[in-house]
């Protein structure tokens, strides 16, 4: 068994912009060893069932051919019972968010971290899921044809960013906004230095920078974005 000192070299099995920036303002070391995984459904797939089973398919891909902390995740969007996941082109982009517009829906994040010795040898395996009660806002015509014309909708299950800051297509979060983003902060955080991984530097300071302020502690409360800031309710 090799013995080292200091945490283990984190390994983020995605290519995901959105998930790269939260680490780094996490302030932790990473690689990125994106994982060639199909995302399709099976048949009957619940969501919880399909974004756990696909963070472990893209972990243990990874984990084959890599040592360290391996961390995957996966993110669907579900309305009205139905998994919308990424739109193949800008029409199918389109259609997802007028059905979005206006509504509510659920978001489901599952991450897996696997402590692996050496490739194919994995001692250490953990998939957490993380779910948020998501409302878009009634966005004009212009906004969502501005949005699709940016390209952004394009790899983002339900077709939006929440972070996008000239669409901003949420007003309102029952739960963590990371978690909308792809990747639950509070829940990573503590599994990362009980599995050997670096230790984040703030993580409130990372949220705050994505989304102004930090619900750490607070997830279960609900969040709303009034002129672009958000703000917890009383209620």
């Amino acid at each position: 068994m090799t013995h080292r000192s200091g945490p283990l070299p984190l390994i983020l099995a995605s290519a995901s912009p959105r998930r790269q920036e939260m680490l780094r303002l996490l302030g932790v070391p990473f690689q990125v060893y994106p994982a060639a995984v199909a995302e399709t459904r099976l048949p009957g797939e619940s969501p919880e069932a399909l974004v756990s089973r696909l963070s472990r398919l893209k972990a243990d891909w990874v984990a084959h051919r890599a040592e360290g902390l391996i961390l995957a995740a996966d993110t669907v969007v579900v309305l009205d019972g139905r998994i919308l996941g990424k739109p193949r082109d800008v029409n199918e982009a389109r259609t997802m968010l007028l059905s979005l517009r206006d509504r509510w829906h659920l978001v489901y994040t599952a991450f897996t971290l696997l402590r692996v010795e050496s490739p194919g040898n994995v001692l250490v395996a953990r998939t957490v899921i993380d779910v948020a009660r998501v409302h878009i806002r009634p966005f004009t015509t212009e906004a969502l044809e501005a949005y699709l014309a940016t390209g952004d909708p394009l790899d983002k299950a339900g077709g939006y960013a929440i972070q996008h800051r000239e669409f901003a297509p949420v007003d309102a979060v029952e739960g963590c906004r990371a978690t909308v983003m792809g990747l639950p902060v509070h829940k990573l955080v503590p599994l990362l230095a009980a599995m050997g991984g670096p230790e984040p530097r703030n993580p409130r300071a990372a949220c705050e920078a994505i989304f102004g302020t930090c619900c750490w502690g607070m997830e279960d409360r609900r969040w709303t974005i009034d002129d672009r800031r958000w703000t917890m309710d009383d209620g």
